[in-house]
């Protein structure tokens, strides 16, 4: 695999999850702030982080796989800086997800939460509605804080 494929899947996931969050919601120019691969084997694991180093430099290691923070590559929905690659996980069999940055989450919040195949999800520190549909092969986020603001990365 090279950077450029790495770039399209990337590009390719942000546009289905734009899709996603665009037909469930009303955030039409919401930006992306963060998108992860969710590698199905371990042998794509290694690939994965071997590609996302030659394009940028681990910032973070998480439990479920370390992130990126990444030069910029343009998505249908503004330029993306931050780049995770997830462990191999039996939950996540689509390609991966976005996060996007909303105008006003708690409005978001008190609009979508009620809604079918949306769910919260409490971290310590922040937060995060969490929109599913098995039409799609992706998964679409809205963290509060976003995760830039979180890292310090504007």
């Amino acid at each position: 695999m090279e950077t450029e494929d790495l770039k399209k899947q990337v590009q390719g996931i942000v546009k289905q999850s734009c899709e996603l969050k665009n037909k469930y919601t009303a955030e039409q120019n919401a930006q992306v702030n963060y998108a992860c691969i969710f590698s199905q084997s371990s042998e794509e694991f290694e690939i994965l982080i071997k590609v996302a180093n030659k394009i940028g430099k681990i910032i973070k290691d998480t439990p479920t796989g370390p992130l990126f923070e990444i030069n910029p590559i343009k998505t249908v929905a503004g330029n993306l800086r931050l780049l995770k690659i997830r462990n191999p996980d039996k939950t996540r069999p689509e390609r991966g997800d976005a996060d996007f940055t909303v105008f006003n989450y708690f409005d978001f919040k008190n609009k979508y939460l009620p809604k079918d195949g949306f769910k919260l999800i409490e971290r310590k520190d922040f937060e995060m509605i969490e929109l599913v549909n098995f039409d799609f092969n992706v998964r679409a986020y809205f963290s509060n804080p976003p995760l830039d603001e979180q890292l310090g990365i504007k």
